[in-house]
C-alpha cells in the first residue's frame, strides 16, 4: 500500500500469534504428561486419553460459538478472558487427586479456555484487519500452533523430568497470566478503532455483521451449513486432518516412543522438530493458497500424511534415524492443511460469515481430534501398540486427498457466498 509506518494490522497478527503460540503449547502439554500421570496415580492410559480427548472435544465445539461472541464483545476480551481460563483450568490441575478432576479441568475449564481462541481467532484476525495477504496471513497465524509446540514441549519434557508434572502445569499457568497483559493493553477489534482501513483495502469498507444473539447465530450457521454438501466434504477432511495429528500424534506419539524404550525427553523433542517445519510448512501454505487451487493442495498434503503415517510403524525399528525422517515428512505437512481450508470455506461461504463456518468446520476437526485422541489410548491397552491406530488414520488421510476434489468453489477467482447471516434476522 505504499504505508509510510507499520500498519497496525501486523501488531495485531503478532499479538494473537503470540495467544496462539501459548494455547498450543498448552494444548500439546498433555502428551508429555500421560505416562507421568499414569506413574503417579496408576491410570490407565484410556482414562487419562478421556480427559486429553474431551479437552480436545470442547475445544472445538466452543469454535462457532467463540466467533458469535466475538462478534458480539469483541475479539480483545474473549482473548483475555480465554488466557486466564486456561490458567486456572492447569493451575487447578496441579492439586487433582482422582481422574474425574482431570477430566473436568483439562475438558472443561482449559477447554473451554483454549475454544474461546484457538481455532478461530486466525480467520477473526485475517477477515477484519486485512483486505489482501490474507493467505500469508492465516498461515503465519497457523504456524503459531506449531512455534508453540517448537518453544514450550522440550520445555515442558525437561521441566517434568527434572521437577514433575505439577511444574509443568502450574509454569503454563503463570505463562498465561502473563500473556494477558499485553494482549490487554495492545489488542484492538477492528481497524475503525484506530482509525485505520483494513491492510490492502481500496473499496469501501463493508459493515461488521450484526453482533446481535451469538448463540442464535452459531445455530442458524449450522442450520444452513447442514444442508450443503462442500461443507461435509470441507469438515469431514478437517475431521480426518485433526484425527490424524492433534488426536493421534500429537497426544500420542511421545507415549508410543516411550513403550519402544525412547525417552520422553527424546519424543517432546521429534515433536518440536516437527514444530519447527511446521512453521515453514504453514507459511508456505499459506503463500501458496494464494495462487494455487486449494483443492490441489489438500489432495496432495492428505496424500503425504497417509501415506507417513502408514510407513510409521515400521519406522521405530530404525531407532532415531527413521523418527527423524518421518518428523521431518510430517512436520512440513502438520497443520499445511488450514490455508486452503480457510480458503475454501470463504469461498463458498463468503468473506463475511468465514468466522461462524470455519467455527464449525473447527468443531469437527476437534471432534476427529478427541476420537482418536481417546481410541488409540483403547487400542493401545487392548493391542499392546499403537500400529492399528497409525495404520487407520493413514487410511483415513488417503480417503480425505480423494474427497476433498470433489468440492466447489477452490479456485482463486472468489465465488458469491450466501449473504451476511445478519441480514436473515
Amino acid at each position: 500500500m505504499g504505508l509510510r509506518r507499520l500498519h497496525y494490522a501486523w501488531v495485531v497478527v503478532a499479538i494473537t500469534f503470540l495467544t496462539v503460540l501459548m494455547t498450543a503449547g498448552m494444548r500439546a502439554a498433555p502428551g508429555v504428561l500421560i505416562v507421568p500421570l499414569q506413574d503417579a496415580f496408576g491410570w490407565s492410559r484410556a482414562t487419562i486419553s478421556a480427559a486429553v480427548g474431551a479437552n480436545i472435544l470442547v475445544l472445538g465445539m466452543m469454535g462457532p460459538f467463540a466467533a458469535a461472541i466475538m462478534d458480539r464483545f469483541g475479539i480483545r476480551r474473549m482473548m483475555v478472558a480465554s488466557l486466564l481460563l486456561m490458567a486456572l483450568g492447569m493451575g487447578g490441575s496441579a492439586l487433582v487427586t482422582q481422574a474425574w478432576q482431570l477430566i473436568v479441568l483439562w475438558g472443561g475449564v482449559t477447554g473451554v479456555g483454549m475454544g474461546l481462541c484457538f481455532m478461530v481467532l486466525g480467520p477473526q484476525v485475517a477477515s477484519r484487519w486485512f483486505a489482501s495477504r490474507r493467505g500469508l496471513v492465516i498461515g503465519i497465524l497457523t504456524a503459531a500452533t506449531a512455534t508453540g509446540q517448537l518453544l514450550l514441549l522440550p520445555a515442558f519434557a525437561a521441566l517434568e523430568s527434572r521437577l514433575g508434572w505439577q511444574a509443568v502445569v502450574l509454569s503454563a499457568a503463570g505463562i498465561a497470566c502473563a500473556l494477558a497483559i499485553p494482549v490487554a493493553l495492545l489488542m484492538r477489534d477492528r481497524p475503525a478503532d484506530m482509525g485505520l482501513r483494513p491492510y490492502g483495502q481500496v473499496g469501501p469498507v463493508a459493515p461488521p455483521a450484526s453482533a446481535a444473539h451469538p448463540f442464535r447465530r452459531a445455530l442458524l450457521v449450522l442450520r444452513d451449513a447442514a444442508s450443503s454438501r462442500d461443507f461435509w466434504l470441507i469438515g469431514g477432511s478437517y475431521f480426518v486432518c485433526g484425527a490424524s495429528t492433534s488426536g493421534l500424534i500429537g497426544t500420542h506419539l511421545i507415549p508410543a516412543c516411550v513403550d519402544e524404550g525412547i525417552s520422553p525427553v527424546v519424543g517432546a523433542s521429534l515433536l518440536a522438530g516437527m514444530g519447527a517445519l511446521n512453521i515453514v510448512g504453514a507459511t508456505f501454505s499459506g503463500w501458496l493458497t494464494d495462487r494455487i487451487d486449494a483443492r490441489v493442495l489438500l489432495a496432495w498434503y492428505f496424500g503425504l500424511r497417509g501415506l507417513s503415517l502408514l510407513a510409521l510403524p515400521y519406522l521405530f525399528q530404525y531407532d532415531l534415524l527413521g523418527l527423524t525422517g518421518f518428523a521431518v515428512f510430517y512436520g512440513l505437512d502438520w497443520i499445511a492443511t488450514a490455508p486452503p481450508i480457510v480458503r475454501l470455506t470463504a469461498r463458498r461461504f463468503g468473506e463475511e460469515n468465514v468466522g461462524m463456518y470455519f467455527g464449525w468446520i473447527s468443531a469437527l476437526h476437534q471432534i476427529g481430534g478427541a476420537g482418536v485422541a481417546y481410541s488409540a489410548g483403547l487400542l493401545r491397552g487392548a493391542t499392546g501398540d499403537y500400529q492399528a491406530s497409525f495404520m487407520i488414520s493413514g487410511l483415513l488421510c488417503l480417503g480425505a486427498s480423494i474427497a476433498v476434489t470433489w468440492i466447489r468453489g477452490g479456485g482463486l477467482v472468489a465465488r458469491p457466498g450466501p449473504a451476511p447471516l445478519a441480514a436473515a434476522e
